[in-house]
């Protein structure tokens, strides 16, 4: 019987040589952990894969990556990649942006990206702040925060990264926080399997500039009663003592207390991730505290054609019906001249 080969790879393979120059405390050390130990987990060289990213301090994210990289223009990591994945599809491209990056100057390029389906994965840090340009509010920030940019308070009402997604036809999304490296690289693996566009919000905290903003969702002493991780095909159980659960009651998400009413598991909500229809996923992504969990997990996951096949699709059927089959067909059809 033969041995399948398979390599065996370590996260100092993906790891790079070049030092990681973050701040102390930054939520970026983890994510880029994850992101090592979960393609060390995959049957792939490094030259298989290419980071492409925007500006902003998620932007470092390539040099610190033992694979080809991209350290592009502000917002324009979509457009990028896509050139990338076109010319060599056979490459894995993973597009590493922000919340400021990617919703503010890249918002064009990202919802295209999300409708689009092109077989790419994208990060989005989620910060609620701009970083690197020093603590000024971003499209995700809080109404009312005080920042250097709205020293009065924003009055600017905040994108969701998932509902601007799905509104964007997105077939996979997932969040996840970056104080759960492990549980951040089984996504990050997952995602890597799924053909099409997979987006990945991470809760990311930044120390400096917006500390603890993710902390009445991820703090340690109430997470389990302020997440709840979803799984597909099983029911939507959370809290300490797995009491707590999601129910719909007519149009509208409700939480309840198994025990209490009469309520069993069995009256609560199952996860769908791969409904077509992406309703109910946008209620789940829409909870927040306090008066629900976030939702923390694969929310969606839907197949369907991606840009690649439609475009390998496209070019098969116009050689198909055109008359020029070669160069040679090209140069010599039409009206031609000789120059003596």
């Amino acid at each position: 019987m033969a041995v399948e080969n398979v390599k065996a790879f370590k996260k100092e393979d993906f790891s790079s040589d070049q030092m990681v120059r973050w701040c102390p405390g930054c939520g970026d050390y983890a994510i880029l952990r994850a992101m090592q130990v979960a393609l060390a987990q995959l049957d792939r060289d490094p030259e298989d894969y290419v980071f492409v990213s925007g500006i902003g301090c998620s932007s470092r994210f390539p040099y610190y990556m033992n694979t080809y990289g991209f350290h592009s223009i502000h917002g324009r990591a979509p457009a990028l990649a896509l050139g990338v994945k076109l010319a060599n599809p056979d490459l894995r491209v993973w597009i590493i942006t922000g919340d400021g990056d990617g919703l503010s100057i890249g918002g064009n390029h990202f919802i295209h990206a999300m409708r689009r389906n092109l077989d790419v994965n994208v990060i989005l840090f989620n910060n609620e702040i701009y970083g690197l340009t020093k603590g000024q509010y971003s499209p995700t920030s809080k109404l009312g925060i005080v920042t250097k940019s709205s020293p009065q308070g924003s009055i600017e009402v905040p994108f969701s990264p998932a509902e601007l997604a799905l509104g964007a036809k997105c077939n996979y999304f997932a969040r996840v926080a970056d104080n759960n490296p492990k549980y951040m690289a089984s996504i990050f693996v997952e995602a890597e399997k799924f053909r099409g566009t997979s987006l990945i919000e991470i809760l990311q905290n930044c120390p400096i500039f917006n500390d603890k903003i993710h902390e009445p969702i991820v703090g340690r002493d109430h997470k389990d009663d302020t997440m709840i991780i979803l799984e597909h095909g099983k029911p939507m159980v959370f809290g300490k003592e797995r009491k707590k659960g999601i129910r719909l009651n007519g149009l509208k998400l409700e939480v309840v207390t198994i025990g209490e009413n009469g309520i069993t598991e069995e009256d609560l909500l199952v996860h769908d991730a791969h409904e077509t229809d992406p309703t109910l996923h946008t209620m789940l992504a829409r909870m927040t505290v306090p008066e629900f969990p976030v939702a923390i997990g694969v929310i969606r996951q839907v197949k369907g054609s991606t840009f690649n096949d439609r475009v390998d699709d496209q070019i098969a059927q116009s050689k198909a019906i055109s008359s020029f089959k070669t160069m040679d067909d090209v140069l010599r059809g039409g009206v031609t001249w000789e120059v003596a």
